[in-house]
This record gives structure tokens, C-alpha cells and sequence, in this order.
């Protein structure tokens, strides 16, 4: 395990832990988190690795949002502003989600691991992971509205597609905070767990997409991503390109299924 600034990266096997490691500030995102996370991105190219989890320092939080105290005295701030000249207020905006987008982008499934809070831009970056899960104790805000700005990591364009544009402008509207449960009842998590099994859990799920070949689970993931924002047509094109272009020996996979089936 490697610690950087403020988040750790640890490589088990074929699977990488990504940790945000502020516990004393319930892992506020500051630009140490974003630097580290940067650096995490480089590490998550090593071709071993087939999928990443995301989870943030003890059970308190995943991530509280952006650290308000670094806010209102200026103290790291700079570490989430470009590092040189802007040309308008549009570009830090524009780096900060393209930054988000990285993760989204990935060729692995990334699994969200989240224990506790997890608010703004916090939350945010769970829209980019492929799935989230979380402990019972979990709570799920999108403050931004009530702090003077709106939600600015893509929270206004992913949300919706995952639980509804009803629902998505109830809780960015109201920044109004919600349990394990609601998130699970409206489809923004995908299993609720014990505090104490998530990693546990995690590591589980992660194991299973591990398991699958490589080419077939980022194959897999390119179509889905793409399902969320081309027509059907075209997803559908893009789809059948992916089947071709990744198909493995079709009589390997029978071989290993045959049984499972006649058990079943």
C-alpha cells in the first residue's frame, strides 16, 4: 500500500483499493484528495488491474463534499483551481468535471464502497463509479443550492439517469438528505450492508467482475455507458461493433456454464 497526500491506493491481486484518507475531516474533498485521486488515475493504467474500489477512511464518511473550512479560509483551495492563467469562470468549472469524468471513462468497472456520509461533491463522484453499494449507515446529499452554486461535477446530468428527473430535482432543489434505504428504494445504490461487511462485500463483488475476461468486462462497459446517452439505434450499433471486436471461443464459456446450467 502507497499513501499519497490524501488518499491511499493498494493493489490486491488483480484489484485496486482506492481510499480518501481525510478521516479527521470525514474525508472532505480539498485539493490533496484531488491530487492524490489524479495520481490514482495513473496507477489504475497498470493492465493487471480489472477493477477498482472506491471508499473513503473509517465509517463516518465516504465523503462530507467539499471541505468548508479549506473554503472559507482559502487554505488548499488552489489545489482544486487550474495551475495557471484562466480565460474565464468557465474553466476551473469545466476542469473540475472533466476531472470526474476520468473516472467514468475508465476502461474497469469501479465499484463505490460507501460508509456514511456522502454529500456534494462527494456524492458526485459516486455518479461516476459503474456501481455503488453502502453501509446502513450511510447518508446521500447534493447541498450545492443551499451552499450558493450548483451541483458542478456532472450531479445535474447523472443523477437524473440514474433515479429519474423527478426525484434527481427533488433532492438537488431541496439538498434534503436521505438514508440507506431511500437511496436503495430509488435505485441510486444497489445493495445496502452492515457497516462492518461493506469492505467485505466489496471485495466480493469486485472478486466476481475480476473473474471475467478482461476484454469482455470493458467491452461490457463501454456499451452499457454508451446506452446512457446515444438513441437506441446507435447504442445498438455500437453494441454489435463491441460483441465482434471482443468476442472470446464461444465453446470455452459453454464448457464452464454446462454445469451450472444442469444444477440449476
Amino acid at each position: 500500500m502507497t499513501q499519497n497526500n490524501a488518499v491511499l491506493f493498494q493493489k490486491e491481486g488483480n484489484m485496486a483499493i482506492i481510499t480518501l484518507n481525510r478521516p479527521e475531516s470525514m474525508n472532505a474533498f480539498s485539493g490533496s484528495i484531488r491530487r492524490g485521486l489524479g495520481e490514482a488515475l495513473n496507477k489504475l493504467t497498470d493492465p493487471e488491474i480489472r477493477v477498482a474500489i472506491l471508499t473513503g477512511a473509517g465509517d463516518r464518511a465516504f465523503c462530507a463534499g467539499i471541505d468548508l473550512k479549506m473554503v472559507t479560509t482559502g487554505k488548499d483551495i488552489e489545489g482544486l483551481m487550474p495551475d495557471h492563467p484562466i480565460r474565464s469562470d468557465l474553466e476551473p468549472v469545466q476542469q473540475i468535471s472533466a476531472f470526474y469524468g476520468q473516472f467514468e471513462s475508465l476502461p474497469i468497472p469501479v465499484i463505490a464502497a460507501i460508509n456514511g456520509y456522502c454529500f456534494g461533491m462527494g456524492m458526485q463522484l459516486t455518479l461516476v463509479c459503474d456501481i455503488r453499494i453502502c453501509s446502513e449507515n450511510a447518508v446521500f446529499s447534493m447541498p450545492e443550492l443551499q451552499l450558493g452554486t450548483l451541483p458542478d461535477c456532472g450531479g445535474t446530468q447523472r443523477l437524473p439517469r440514474l433515479v429519474g428527473i423527478g426525484k434527481a430535482k427533488e433532492l438537488i432543489y431541496t439538498g434534503r438528505r436521505i438514508d440507506a434505504a431511500e437511496a436503495l428504494r430509488i435505485g441510486l445504490v444497489q445493495h445496502v450492508y452492515p457497516k462492518d461487511k461493506l469492505m467485505e462485500e466489496a471485495m466480493k463483488l469486485a472478486s466476481e467482475i475480476a473473474n471475467a475476461n478482461p476484454a469482455l468486462s470493458q467491452g461490457a462497459k463501454r456499451v452499457l455507458n454508451a446506452a446512457m446517452s446515444y438513441p437506441l439505434e446507435m447504442g445498438m450499433h455500437y453494441e454489435n461493433i463491441n460483441v465482434i471486436t471482443t468476442r472470446q471461443d464461444l465453446r470455452k464459456g459453454a464448457v464452464v456454464l454446462l454445469p451450472k446450467a444442469k444444477q440449476a
